[in-house]
């Protein structure tokens, strides 16, 4: 065992005495490289080409031409088919009517309009889309392309071409109830009205009063006016006096009565103020009675000028992270009726633009007149489509009635907004037209050639900016790869999609 230790001591300092010189002799190298001089640039330039020599010259290997064998191909992946038809769903059906179809020589066959010719920048679809996108531009057409447009079915393929398509001054959209839910779709509609236009749900069109006169303001202007500093100062101290009434300071925090009224068992009574007080602890208190003589004498504007300045300083804090402590406005607006205020140095009256202030009275943003209502288009949505049919087959006031109480209430909700949008038009005598559909009792909009044509032209991207002027939000279902999309396209569509359904086939 000793002779066996000795052994393997030796060769631990041979391997370090050897490590060492390797070290050694790398830096040595390293050094001399760094000393080593480069051939002179200008000598190598001047060189002459030998005789015969070109690129062509010395040949690639011939491992470096030939190309490598494809990899098996994993019998279970799966392989997309080609798209050779796009297809809308009609009535819960999928329609060979408004469908396109790459016919063998690369043309596009409209189901409605025939040969299309060769459609390289649209896609596929868009043009199935093109039938609603031709109703909507024979629609503003006829309208005449100034003013400002009311559209119902904003949401709908021809509603929003027909927002898109309107070269007027304004666009008013009313996205129908199967929609007027879906906050993104809602963004999107808005995003594309035209200002001074505006996109509302159908549920605010059904107060009539209230979107008429939104209407008549986009159309004829309108002024906020200058606001009068003593009326919002006068209502300021109302509100004050009424919530130091509701929620008094001697609660645990500033909430109603009925979250202290114990409504459980009778075993829990007794500790329930135990464990609700400090429950409430954590949230704001409420107010300390308000003296209204004292109100009225000394909270005038400038001390509410000063008191709002309180609030952003205090945000300002909890930004920061600095200490804010317990901030209770109510116990700030008493201690400033007791003993007013001197403005701190830290507040600038500046000029915000829209800044509430009640130190300047001369806020006024005025609303350009957008032109005259033209006119009205509805798109014919489901629920739309089911009331107006039922309303139109009644003969007398009675039956009327009746049609409307066996109404669903989205139903219902549908026609009374689309009749809120129809007055706008009868309003000033302007004609409407109804797009995506039929409705008893309203003009159609015929298409021709030349809205056809100006469909086509508006969905054709513009390479240079990379837009178009009809855009559509589409949910495309490729049943050309699993047949059973297309069943799931038409469930999708009964639902209420906010978006185009299209099937690929």
């Amino acid at each position: 065992l000793e002779c066996a230790y000795q052994k393997a001591s030796t060769m631990a300092l041979n391997l370090q005495f050897l490590g060492r010189n390797a070290c050694r002799n790398v830096r040595k190298y390293v050094f001399r490289s760094f000393a080593m001089k480069t051939r002179d640039d200008e000598h190598m330039m001047n060189e002459t080409i030998p005789p015969g020599h070109t690129l062509d010259a010395v040949q690639p290997p011939e491992w470096f031409s030939t190309t490598s064998p494809e990899p098996p191909t994993d019998p279970m992946a799966h392989v997309r088919q080609p798209v050779t038809s796009a297809h809308m769903i009609i009535h819960n059906k999928v329609s060979n009517i408004e469908s396109v179809t790459v016919s063998p020589n690369g043309n596009i066959i409209h189901g409605r309009f025939g040969d299309l010719g060769p459609q390289e920048g649209i896609p596929l679809e868009y043009l199935a889309l093109l039938g609603p996108a031709a109703e909507g531009a024979a629609a503003t057409s006829k309208l005449g392309h100034s003013g400002t447009l009311v559209v119902f079915g904003a949401t709908q393929a021809a509603g929003m071409a027909a927002m898109q398509l309107w070269r007027g001054s304004a666009v008013v959209a009313v996205v129908g109830g199967e929609h007027s839910g879906e906050d993104k779709m809602m963004g999107i509609v808005k995003g594309l009205t035209k200002e001074p236009g505006f996109a509302v749900e159908e549920e605010y069109a059904m107060l009539k009063k209230n979107f008429s006169n939104m209407v008549e303001a986009t159309a004829n202007g309108s002024k906020l006016g200058a606001a009068d500093p003593q009326t919002y100062l006068s209502e300021f101290r109302e509100n004050a006096l009424a919530y130091s009434v509701a929620y008094p300071h001697d609660r645990p925090a500033a909430v109603g009565e009925d979250h202290l009224e114990f409504s459980g068992k009778d075993k829990d009574r007794d500790l329930f103020r135990e464990n609700m007080d400090p429950y409430l602890a954590q949230y704001p208190v409420g107010s300390p009675p308000l003296d209204t003589n004292k109100m009225e004498e000394n909270f005038n504007i400038d001390q509410y000028q000063i008191f709002k300045s309180k609030f952003g300083n205090q945000t300002t804090a909890v930004i920061t992270g600095d200490d804010h402590g317990d901030f209770s406005p109510g116990h700030v607006l008493s201690s400033m009726i007791l003993a007013p205020e001197g403005a701190p140095a830290t507040m600038k009256d500046a000029n915000i633009p829209l800044e509430f202030s009640l130190a300047r009275n001369d806020v006024d943003v005025p609303c350009e007149p957008a032109g005259p209502v033209a006119g009205a288009i509805i798109a014919v949505t489901p629920y739309l489509e089911v009331a107006v049919k039922a309303i139109s087959a009644a003969k007398t006031i009675r039956e009327k009635g009746e049609a409307l109480q066996f109404l669903t209430n989205a139903e219902r909700n549908s026609f009374a907004a689309a009749s809120s949008v129809a007055a706008q038009a009868v309003r000033v005598g302007a004609p409407i037209y109804v797009v995506g559909g039929t409705l008893p009792g309203f003009e159609s909009a015929e298409v021709t050639d030349e809205n056809v044509k100006e469909a086509i032209g508006a969905m054709e991207i513009n390479w240079e900016i990379g837009k178009s002027r009809l855009n559509y939000f589409i949910q495309n279902f490729r049943s050309c790869d699993y047949p059973v999309y297309e069943d799931y396209a038409v469930h999708r569509n009964i639902q209420g999609s906010p978006y185009q359904i299209i099937v690929n086939k």
